[in-house]
């Protein structure tokens, strides 16, 4: 039996109950999914490949930037309509293709802080639009990370807008206690280190409240995560705390369930397979994954311009003759898919530590 064996839909784009689904068969099988994310075709079909490949789910997710970078930088955004035309354009896009790699794929967007809840509000009605037309919505799930507000407003927020993504069975995503570090325009280096290590009454607190309008929803706890690649050392992860947070809601809701709670792992780059099984071993089914895949999809392109930097000075002449053409280096599909290449072996590592691989 494997993670494809439990959901409705085998391929392509999952949403509603078939996503809550895979999560607890992620529980039950101790493996996290990544969440990848995209910023153009190009990096979303070199993370489709690998989860072929690897035969593994995957999550695909566009932040409120990079969605921005996929309609395209000379688009304006004053009013969060780059970055709302962006993510439709890249929901659409990833609808259409991922049923050819023959994996099931949440279509997830990234942190939304309360000066972007305009992009969520533009999101959520691109969702009602398609719910409307085909009965669920566009994208699987969403994230609203009002983490950096005050606790009592982020919940009540999160749980505003829960309401409105419930009648579509739409999951989301929230986030409490602080990820350190830089991300996306989001800068967190300086905050106090005792804010990125959230307590288990603010989990029990947050699934109380969520749980009475919908079961379709995790949380990112922080447990020390930042954003980035630092020094060994400099990060200080305590992923049994997880393990207290199951334990307290479980005590609190009277369940048999030793994982009543769907956890998210924030801030992974640069983090050890020890912390990542430890995670996930306490409940963590999504990690999240950028930092990383920025530095391996560069490598591929890099490399090639520096192995053929001569052919590549001028469109006519190269070390094998001053008449020699080079388009045949030069063609984007050639560079560009070096960059792909190295993306997906990366990915694939990912799939790798977090137990993933195989798993289809």
């Amino acid at each position: 039996m494997g993670a494809s064996d439990v959901l409705s839909r085998k391929t392509g784009v999952i949403v509603g109950d078939d996503v809550r689904k895979l999560f607890k068969y992620c529980q039950e099988k101790k493996f996290a999914i990544p969440a990848v994310n995209m910023t153009s075709s190009s990096t979303v079909v070199s993370a489709l490949e690998a989860a072929r490949d690897s035969k593994s789910p995957l999550i695909l997710q566009v932040s409120q930037g990079g969605a921005a970078y996929f309609a395209g930088k000379g688009v304006g955004n004053s009013k969060q309509e780059a970055s709302i035309g962006g993510a439709v354009a890249a929901a659409h896009y990833i609808r259409s293709i991922a049923p050819y790699y023959n994996i099931p794929v949440v279509l997830h967007t990234d942190h939304c802080a309360k000066k972007l809840l305009p992009w969520l509000d533009g999101m959520l009605d691109a969702d009602e639009a398609y719910f409307k037309l085909h009965g669920e919505p566009l994208f699987s799930s969403h994230m609203i990370d009002l983490s950096e507000e005050e606790k009592d407003w982020n919940i009540s927020t999160t749980a505003k807008y829960l309401q409105r993504a419930a009648p579509m069975s739409q999951w989301l995503e929230m986030e409490i206690g602080i990820t350190g570090g830089e991300e996306d325009g989001v800068n967190n280096e300086d905050v106090d280190n005792n804010s990125l290590y959230t307590q288990p009454e603010d989990i029990y607190e947050i699934y109380s409240t969520l749980s009475k309008i919908s079961p379709y929803f995790s949380i990112a706890a922080g447990f020390g995560n930042v954003h980035g690649v630092y020094s060994p050392g400099n990060v200080k992860l305590h992923p049994e705390l997880l393990s207290k947070h199951q334990n307290y809601v479980k005590e609190k809701i009277e369940t048999s369930d030793p994982k009543p709670v769907f956890l998210v792992f924030h801030g992974g780059s640069g983090s050890s397979k020890q912390e990542f099984s430890e995670a996930i071993s306490n409940g963590v089914v999504k990690v999240n994954l950028d930092t990383d895949l920025q530095y391996a999809y560069l490598t591929g392109i890099r490399d090639y311009i520096l192995k053929n930097k001569d052919y590549l000075m001028t469109q006519v002449g190269n070390p094998e003759g001053p008449g020699k053409p080079n388009k045949k280096f030069y063609d984007p599909r050639v560079w560009v898919r070096e960059g792909e290449k190295t993306m997906t072996t990366r990915v694939k590592e990912a799939l790798q530590d977090f137990d993933a691989a195989g798993q289809l």
